[in-house]
């Protein structure tokens, strides 16, 4: 299994040269010490990490690690006990609209409202975000996502692959500068989620979105993402190039470790009670 504690301790070194591969790009998030406790209990113990523009960055973790308590936060849902969030330099905690108007989200547990078209429902949004030139924004979005023809037909109607392309038309509206995506992919057929991949893709490339990805397909983060970061318990354990982690950590593949990360840093913590 290799030694759970050479694991816990060896983010700063990969973390370290992951963030002067990323280069010279504007920061467009910055999350430092962010945490979130609930009693006696932390979902989140003082996470930090950046999103650069155009860097696809996956966060990675078993379910419970503090993945979507971190893109809550992010979202303002939910507000940290302690820690600060910048999206690109504006402090969320002082100036909540201003650093949200150029963010945006999808995911899979959080579909549109069902009573509406999808035409109506990308116009909502796009007047929630003041998207300019709206009518054209949106005839893009149907084109791009390939919506055309469920243009009238009401969200509720659509299968689980059809809401995803919807929410995920809906979260590129306003041309984020931060896209937050939960499991975008998950209820999308393969070659579906493989087009998807390309489009987010582009969005970074293109037009220069950062993007935090969160993702139970290790095929898809190492395809995807430029960096990933390993959440477990609330904490980074790690982070790096996806391509390269595993072989620097004895592995043959990025699901392998996340395996080997999800599951020895308890039995780390165990052995030093």
């Amino acid at each position: 299994m290799g030694n759970p504690h050479a694991l816990l301790h060896s983010r700063g070194m990969t973390g370290t040269s992951s963030l002067h591969a990323a280069g010279t790009a504007p920061c467009v998030l910055a999350v430092r010490d962010l945490a979130k406790r609930y009693g006696d209990s932390s979902a989140l113990d003082g996470v930090s990490f950046d999103v650069r523009a155009g860097e696809v960055v996956g966060l990675l973790g078993p379910n419970g690690a503090g993945k979507t308590t971190t893109i809550n936060m992010l979202l303002g849902v939910l507000e940290p006990t302690a820690g600060s969030i910048h999206i690109e330099g504006v402090d969320l905690a002082r100036e909540r609209a201003h650093a949200l108007e150029r963010t945006n989200f999808a995911a899979v547990y959080a579909p549109l409202p069902g009573n509406l078209s999808v035409w109506q429902n990308l116009r909502c949004f796009g007047l929630v975000y003041d998207v300019p030139d709206l009518a054209q924004r949106i005839e893009q979005a149907l084109d791009r996502f390939e919506l055309r023809r469920f243009r009238d037909t009401k969200c509720g109607l659509l299968s689980s692959g059809e809401q995803t392309r919807v929410s995920l038309a809906k979260a590129m509206l306003n041309r984020p500068r931060l896209l937050l995506l939960d499991e975008p992919t998950a209820s999308l057929d393969p070659a579906t989620a493989q087009d998807l991949r390309r489009t987010i893709g582009a969005l970074a490339r293109d037009d220069r979105a950062g993007i935090l990805w969160t993702s139970h397909n290790m095929y898809e983060v190492e395809a995807v993402c430029d960096r990933v970061l390993f959440l477990s318990r609330g904490r980074i354990l790690l982070e790096g190039d996806p391509k390269a982690l595993p072989r620097e950590h004895g592995v043959d593949s990025l699901d392998a470790l996340f395996i080997r990360l999800a599951r020895e840093p308890l039995a780390a913590m165990e052995g030093a009670a």
